[in-house]
């Protein structure tokens, strides 16, 4: 019966601890509800053109949508009329995410 009493306690002690751990970590990140760099999901094709010329050049360099219109087959002002039109669902071209 002490070792149970004992193990229960060591339980809770450990859970505390825990917490007292975890709370200032979450908490560090802000209370922001979107980031900074958050897609226009209501906005114009012209919107989708600012915001996906600049995310695709901030994370895949300066050739960065020059690259991704190469690859995908379809232009940036393309994927933005998709997008503005709220047709995102259907991937690049009608051609599905995979």
């Amino acid at each position: 019966m002490t070792n149970f009493k004992l193990g229960h306690w060591l339980l809770v002690a450990l859970a505390i601890v825990g917490l007292a751990f975890a709370t200032p970590v979450v908490s560090a990140h802000g209370n922001a509800t979107t980031a900074d760099n958050a897609p226009p999901y209501d906005g114009t094709a012209a919107d989708w053109v600012d915001w996906m010329e600049t995310h695709m050049t901030e994370h895949m360099g300066p050739d960065g949508v020059e690259w991704m219109e190469s690859h995908t087959g379809v232009t940036v002002d393309e994927m933005a009329q998709n997008m503005a039109d709220h047709d995102y669902n259907g991937g690049m071209g009608g051609q599905g995410h995979c």
